[in-house]
């Protein structure tokens, strides 16, 4: 059998992780079937089981990308600014299907927390860091309740674009969102 190279390896799993984003985001984690993710990735279930074990496995992988991916922007510019993001180019973020999965999963599959929180603590570190670096931000309320307050925030942005909220009334939701975080301007 003759050897792969690992920049091979590497381009086929990133193959896979693309193409399942999308057939985890069109169908759900339960609708995305072994022959679904055959399909969307043109792959056959040894070539990406080979690469992944399950498809958990997969979908742990998709997620934790996507984890990370948010939680460069958040390091950069902050939660709300993830959120502006996805409203703005909803088709270019297929994640927010994705954390619509991972909420479900979480609600119905006891040791599927386990094995994401590893994933979700990238994400947690960033919103952390990055609220207790601003400046801006209320000084009033623990930077742990703020985080809650924006997270529980996003999860409810999610769920409103998919119900397929006017993205005009979920801009001026995230600008008051902006607004109660905010130090207020002193001396006005």
């Amino acid at each position: 059998m003759p050897i792969v190279p690992d920049v091979e390896l590497n381009r086929r799993r990133r193959e896979i992780i693309d193409s399942a984003r999308a057939c985890f985001a069109k169908h759900g984690y339960e609708g995305a079937t072994v022959a679904r993710l055959e399909e969307a990735t043109g792959k056959t279930r040894g070539a990406i089981f080979h690469h992944f074990g399950d498809k958990e496995s997969l979908f742990l992988a998709v997620a934790s990308e996507d984890a990370a991916r948010q939680a460069a922007i958040v390091a950069e510019n902050g939660l709300i600014e993830v959120m502006r993001t996805l409203i703005a180019r909803p088709e270019k973020n297929s994640w927010y299907a994705t954390r619509a999965e991972i909420v479900r999963k979480l609600r119905t599959d006891p040791g599927f927390e386990e094995r994401w929180r590893v994933h979700q603590e990238v994400l947690d570190g960033a919103v952390h860091s990055r609220l207790e670096a601003n400046a801006a931000m209320r000084d009033d309320v623990p930077v742990d309740v703020i985080h809650t307050y924006l997270s529980t925030v996003m999860d409810g942005l999610v769920v409103k674009l998919a119900e397929g909220e006017p993205t005009a009334r979920l801009e001026q939701m995230l600008d008051l969102v902006e607004q109660s975080v905010r130090a207020p301007v002193r001396g006005k």
